[in-house]
C-alpha cells in the first residue's frame, strides 16, 4: 500500500487535474462545443483513474487492518456515499419536460455551435486585421525611412543653395567693386581730357605768341631788349588774340566748377569746425557773409591791381591790343602775383565790425581762413572773364525765386520769403550760373542791407595789437607787390 501510495504522489495526479481544470478554465469560452465535451471527458477519465488507484489503496488498507479494521470506517463513510452517488431516485419530470428540456439542449448546442463558428471567423478575421496591421506598420517604417532619406536631401540642397546665395553675393560685391574701379577711371578719363583741352589751348596761344614775336622781331627797327621794345612798329600789322582771351571758355569752366567745389568741400569743413561753438543758423549765417565780403575784398584787390598793371605797362606798352586787354592779359599770366592773405586778413576785419554776426569773442575767424582765402581767389579769378562772374544780390526778407536758389532741407515750402542765406547764387550779368541756397520760414521780415563801409557799431571789435598787425600786413604785402614790378 505504501508503494501505491508513493506512485500516487509522485505521479502528482491531482496536481496535473488542476492545471487542466485551470486550462479549461481559461479556453473555455474561445474553443468550440466538442472541444469542450472532449476535455469535460478527458478530466472524468483522469478522475476514474485517480479514483481506481484510491479504491486499490482503499482495499489495501482495509486488507492491512485485518478482518474487522476499519469496518466501522466503511460503514459510516464510503457505504453512504457509495448509496447516495449510484442510487437513482425516481424523477419528477413528466415526459414532456424531458423532451423540452432536449430540445432546448439541442437548440443551445446549436447556438454553441453557431457561436464557435462566428468566433472561428472573428478569429479569422481578427488575424487578417493583425497581418494588415503588420504591413500597414512596415509600409510605416518604409515611409519614415524615405522621410528621412528626404530630410537628408533636402538639407544638403539647402546647403548647396546657401553656398550658391553666397557666391552670388559675392559675385555682386565684385560687380560692384569693379563698377567703382571703372568710376574712378572714367573721371580720370575725364580729368584727363580736360588736360588735353588745356594744353591745347595753351599750345595754341603759344604758338600764338610765337608768331607775334616772330613779328615783332622781324618788323623791330633796332635789336634793343624786349622790356622795352621799340614803337616803330608796322602799323598794318594783323591783332592776335591775347592769353585771357583765348583761354577764356576753359577759365570760365575751371572756376565755375571750383565755385561749386567751394559749396560741397571747403563750405562743409568751415562749418564743421564752427559747430563746436556755436548754433547751426549763425553759422551758415556767417559762412554766407564771409563768401559775400570775399568777393566784395576780392573785386576792390582786382580794381587796384589793374590799375598798378596800368601804370607800370603805359610808358612801354606796344602792339594793337588795348590798355584794359594788355592789362587782363598781364593779370592772367600772374594770378600768383595776387596778395591772398591781405585780402582774407581784410575780410577777417570786416567780419569782425558786421553787425549782424553773434560769435564768442575768444574765438577768432582764422578757423574759417581756409575758405575766405580759397575764395578770394576764385572772385579774383573771375574778375578777368569777359564778363565777369559775381555773386547776386541778395537780403534778408527778399522774395524767394527758384532762379537764383533752391530750398534748405529744414525750409518751409510754402514760405514766400527768405528768412536767411546759406550761400550766394553766382550770376554772369542777368543770368544765374549756379544758384545758391537759401532758408525759407513764415515770419520772414525785410530788411535793408546795410554797406560794409557804413556800419553804425560793431559786434566783434578789433583790439589795437589785431589792427596793427592787420594794416602791418597790409604794408608788407604792399611792399612786396611794389617790389616785384620794378
Amino acid at each position: 500500500m505504501a508503494d501505491t501510495l508513493r506512485r500516487l504522489t509522485d505521479a502528482s495526479s491531482f496536481t496535473v487535474l488542476q492545471d487542466k481544470l485551470e486550462s479549461w478554465h481559461k479556453d473555455y469560452h474561445i474553443m468550440s462545443c466538442d472541444q469542450n465535451l472532449n476535455r469535460c471527458c478527458e478530466l472524468i477519465e483522469l478522475s476514474a483513474r485517480i479514483q481506481g488507484q484510491l479504491f486499490t489503496i482503499l482495499n489495501l488498507t482495509a486488507a492491512e487492518g485485518g478482518q474487522y479494521a476499519g469496518v466501522d470506517t466503511l460503514k459510516t463513510r464510503l457505504l453512504p456515499w457509495l448509496g447516495t452517488c449510484f442510487s437513482m431516485a425516481r424523477t419528477s419530470v413528466t415526459d414532456d419536460t424531458s423532451l423540452q428540456l432536449i430540445q432546448d439542449s439541442v437548440e443551445k448546442d446549436k447556438r454553441i455551435r453557431d457561436l464557435s463558428a462566428s468566433h472561428d471567423s472573428e478569429k479569422q478575421k481578427l488575424s487578417s486585421t493583425r497581418r494588415q496591421l503588420d504591413s500597414t506598420r512596415a509600409d510605416l517604417v518604409d515611409a519614415r525611412k524615405e522621410l528621412d532619406e528626404t530630410k537628408s536631401k533636402s538639407a544638403t540642397t539647402l546647403l548647396a543653395s546657401e553656398d550658391e546665395i553666397l557666391q552670388l553675393r559675392a559675385d555682386l560685391r565684385s560687380a560692384y567693386e569693379q563698377v567703382e574701379v571703372h568710376k574712378k577711371k572714367l573721371e580720370a578719363l575725364d580729368e584727363c581730357e580736360r588736360q588735353i583741352r588745356l594744353l591745347k589751348d595753351e599750345v595754341t596761344y603759344q604758338s600764338t605768341e610765337k608768331a607775334k614775336l616772330q613779328e615783332r622781331l622781324s618788323r623791330s627797327c633796332s635789336p634793343i631788349p624786349m622790356s622795352r621794345p621799340s614803337r616803330c612798329s608796322s602799323p598794318t600789322r594783323s591783332e592776335s588774340p591775347t592769353r585771357a582771351q583765348l583761354t577764356s571758355s576753359s577759365r570760365y569752366a575751371r572756376l565755375v566748377s571750383r565755385f561749386t567745389d567751394l559749396y560741397a568741400v571747403e563750405r562743409l569743413q568751415a562749418q564743421s569746425m564752427l559747430r563746436h561753438y556755436i548754433d547751426l543758423e549763425m553759422v551758415q549765417k556767417i559762412i554766407f557773409i564771409a563768401v559775400v565780403e570775399s568777393f566784395h575784398t576780392a573785386k576792390l584787390a582786382y580794381r587796384q591791381f589793374k590799375l598798378h598793371v596800368k601804370k607800370m605797362f603805359s610808358p612801354s606798352r606796344f602792339g594793337p591790343e588795348s590798355p584794359e586787354e594788355t592789362a587782363v592779359d598781364y593779370i592772367v599770366r600772374n594770378l600768383d602775383l595776387f596778395d591772398v592773405q591781405a585780402s582774407v586778413d581784410d575780410v577777417i576785419n570786416a567780419m569782425n565790425m558786421n553787425p549782424r554776426i553773434s560769435f564768442p569773442p575768444e574765438v577768432d575767424f582764422a578757423l574759417i581762413s581756409t575758405l575766405i582765402r580759397e575764395t578770394c581767389r576764385v572772385a579774383f579769378a573771375m574778375q578777368t572773364l569777359d564778363p565777369p562772374l559775381d555773386l547776386a544780390f541778395a537780403s534778408d526778407g527778399e522774395l524767394y525765386g527758384d532762379r537764383k536758389y533752391r530750398r534748405s532741407y529744414d525750409s518751409e515750402l510754402s514760405a514766400p520769403l527768405v528768412m536767411y542765406h546759406v550761400w550766394p547764387a553766382l550770376v554772369e550779368g542777368d543770368a544765374v550760373v549756379v544758384k545758391g541756397e537759401a532758408v525759407t520760414r513764415r515770419g520772414a521780415v525785410w530788411t535793408r542791407s546795410q554797406s560794409r563801409y557804413d556800419t553804425p557799431g560793431r559786434s566783434r571789435s578789433l583790439s589795437p595789437t589785431r589792427t596793427l598787425v592787420f594794416n602791418s600786413k597790409r604794408r608788407q604785402s604792399t611792399e612786396r607787390f611794389r617790389a616785384s614790378h620794378r
